[in-house]
């Protein structure tokens, strides 16, 4: 299944914890979706047919006009596609935008809603308030979008288990179809990681982060949502397919500034930098460097990639594509993870047990090949 995933990095203003490559100049939208679209004409041959699920990320998506979103759409095969996702900021879905994605090939509408209480989303710099996010899933279900996924945050500073709660409260009474839930994070380069080095905030500590994940695992499995990979919740048949894709290591053709393509065989990243990606595709080149991936990085991102999800690793397809030797240093470097429960074997599966889950990445790491 063949994955689109195109950025689109305009943003009114930037959150404070936004590690993705955004502009808040907007002026050079016509000409980037013309870029786009260009784009997509020199690859065309990247994954080898029509896209089976189209992504259209960023930066904010919500911010082109509908009649930009409708053309690049209509540059685009969307006959195969069996999920097309649009991310959108609450607030930009008004009733009249709402019914233009209803009129276009979307399937599927991501919203970061974060939290629910507005101090907190003043603290992160967005430009939602709380009400908001039920006034946009109501205004796309009525314009024909049923199936809609919110994004959550917890781990913000001084936030109370309390505090936690009511949000996942809040986002459980609007029932939507999926849920991504992630600890706030500090990325170098953002206001909030400049904040926390100046001791102007401080990261919550390791347990109360532990005790929020367990906690929003506990209430969304409670409410009949599968936890089918570390920070995602789906109710049944309601998965992302296209970000299941990366975790299956299926292909994926990324388009615009900043995206990332990936054949089987090696990765590839366009220039960061709206101006110049412009220019060159233009110009009739396509801006990015290459990756090629050897066995050792194959198998490493098998080994990070599986574990994300609730399946695991697949060790009949461990050894297929990778051999008897990086099996055995597999399971041998999982070993110790089993006796202490962390991991755990189910036939020829190895995945995380829910104490594993919020300390994969250490798990991860030892099951590389270094």
């Amino acid at each position: 299944m063949p994955g689109l995933y195109i950025h689109i990095p305009f943003c009114k203003s930037r959150c404070i914890y936004c590690g993705f490559y955004s502009t808040t100049g907007g002026k050079a939208a016509e000409r980037y979706v013309n870029a786009l679209i260009a784009e997509l004409e020199l690859r065309r041959g990247y994954i080898g047919g029509p896209p089976t699920t189209i992504y259209i990320g960023g930066g904010t998506p919500s911010q082109l006009s509908p009649a930009l979103l409708g053309r690049l759409l209509a540059a685009i095969d969307t006959g195969s596609a069996v999920e097309v996702t649009i991310e959108c900021n609450p607030d930009d879905v008004t009733e009249e935008f709402a019914r233009a994605l209803g009129r276009l090939p979307v399937s599927r509408v991501s919203m970061g809603a974060q939290t629910f209480d507005e101090a907190r989303l003043r603290f992160l710099r967005r430009r939602h308030g709380a009400e908001d996010v039920a006034a946009a899933i109501g205004r796309l279900r009525s314009a024909g979008i049923g199936n809609i996924s919110i994004d959550l945050m917890y781990g913000f500073p001084n936030e109370t288990m309390e505090q936690w709660r009511a949000d996942i409260s809040c986002a459980l009474s609007l029932a939507p179809e999926h849920i991504s839930a992630y600890c706030l994070s500090y990325e170098d380069g953002t206001p909030l990681h400049a904040m926390l080095k100046r001791g102007l905030v401080a990261e919550a500590d390791e347990e109360t982060c532990r005790a929020m994940y367990y906690e929003l695992a506990d209430r969304l499995t409670a409410a009949g949502y599968e936890h089918y990979e570390i920070s995602n919740f789906a109710l049944p048949g309601r998965r992302s397919r296209h970000n299941s894709g990366y975790w299956l290591q299926e292909p994926y053709l990324g388009l615009g500034a900043a995206a990332h393509s990936f054949d089987g065989q090696s990765r590839q990243w366009n220039v960061a930098d709206l101006d110049r990606y412009i220019a060159a595709i233009e110009r009739g080149e396509v801006p990015a460097e290459r990756e090629e991936l050897d066995t050792s990085a194959r198998y490493n991102d098998t080994v990070m990639l599986s574990l994300r999800t609730c399946e695991g690793i697949d060790l009949a397809r461990l050894r297929r594509n990778f051999g008897p030797g990086l099996l055995a240093l597999c399971l041998g470097a999982a070993r110790p993870y089993l006796a202490d429960r962390l991991l755990e074997r189910q036939g020829n599966h190895l995945r995380l047990t829910r104490r594993g889950l919020f300390v994969s990445d250490m798990i991860m790491s030892d099951l590389m090949d270094a």
